[in-house]
């Protein structure tokens, strides 16, 4: 069920408008300022598109593109006229909105970072991207975890981003946290369309929770990016997809937060998230609770590395263009006058 698109809303439900943004170019802060510009007119076109809708996502690089550029001149920060900007887009358009920013550090390389503005221009998500997508992404690691706030309606609310959402583990501590809704925004590539479309309904149904995912749009002459918006409900189906291909197409559905958490409480055959934790507890009382996962034992010590890791053959970005890393993590970054 998904309201037909969120044209029909419930009383308990979420209309979430999944933005397919077309893809675009950005080398200048004048051309930034104009991206932020088109970004804030998709917050209104989303609004006077449905009027029911309570949460606008755009995808990972909708303000900067696929270029990869760290240059600091086009970078943002929290306080920055980017910002700024989108949380006023929130205001004049009574929305939520999930937005996109490749974020100054002074301490190293920039964060790619996410971020929920209620429909009071509050930052209520503030989120790092933990698993740049490697070698390609020169992005510093999130050190930020994975936040869960209380979205629009009440609902629990997280957001990963792109290849965070490759990584099982991610989509797992998202729902244990309490998320019965995971945006995941991404810039993916043709190439990766089928594997991202059954990591969202497998992160979905493993969780008991709602995934809704969305790329970026079109080509910029250089990339193509696939739109893909697919909103999937917590048993794995798929409440809405956009397979057309169209930038600056939204894509819509309503989705039942109730029904989560009626699930989470009520079922018992695949409710895979409380199992996990108590294994076979029709034998023994309460299942088990210990940690029989050895990766999970070794990557909390510190200890984490694989049978083959001595023969990985692409451990840094050096393939793709980047300088060989010195600097280790937690490190900051020295300044030219050092």
């Amino acid at each position: 069920m998904n309201g037909l698109g969120g044209l029909n809303k419930s009383d308990n439900g979420v209309v979430l408008g999944m933005v397919q943004l077309q893809l675009t170019h950005v080398e200048t802060p004048e051309q930034l300022a104009a991206q932020t510009q088109k970004i804030v007119d998709m917050v209104a076109k989303a609004r006077r598109n449905m009027a029911t809708m309570d949460l606008v996502v755009f995808p990972e690089y909708a303000l900067h593109g696929l270029s990869m550029d760290t240059n600091p001149a086009i970078m943002c920060s929290m306080d920055g006229p980017e910002v700024a900007a989108f949380k006023q887009a929130c205001i004049d358009n009574d929305i939520w909105g999930c937005f996109s920013i490749m974020e100054y550090n002074p301490d190293g390389n920039p964060w790619n970072t996410g971020l929920i503005i209620d429909n009071l221009g509050e930052v209520k998500l503030y989120y790092r991207k933990l698993h740049p997508w490697v070698p390609v992404e020169p992005w510093e690691p999130g050190d930020l975890g994975i936040p869960v706030i209380d979205g629009p309606n009440g609902c629990k609310l997280s957001l990963i981003i792109c290849h965070d959402g490759m990584f099982p583990e991610m989509a797992r501590e998202a729902a244990y946290k309490g998320a019965e809704i995971m945006l995941r925004t991404a810039g993916y590539t043709a190439p990766i369309r089928e594997s991202w479309s059954f990591t969202n309904q497998s992160n979905a149904f493993c969780n008991l929770m709602v995934t809704a995912n969305v790329c970026m749009c079109g080509s910029d002459g250089t990339f193509d990016s696939m739109g893909e918006g697919m909103i999937v409900n917590f048993d794995g189906s798929i409440i809405a997809h956009g397979t057309s291909g169209r930038a600056d197409e939204i894509i819509t559905a309503e989705v039942r937060p109730d029904l989560v958490r009626e699930a989470r409480i009520n079922w018992g055959v695949e409710n895979n998230i409380y199992q996990l934790g108590h294994r076979g507890f029709t034998a023994v009382k309460g299942g088990a609770q210990d940690c029989p996962y050895t990766f999970m034992t070794d990557l909390a010590a510190g200890n984490y590395k694989l049978p083959w890791e001595k023969d990985v053959k692409i451990t840094d970005g050096t393939s793709c263009g980047f300088d060989k890393p010195t600097r280790s993590y937690g490190d900051k970054k020295r300044s030219a006058a050092e």
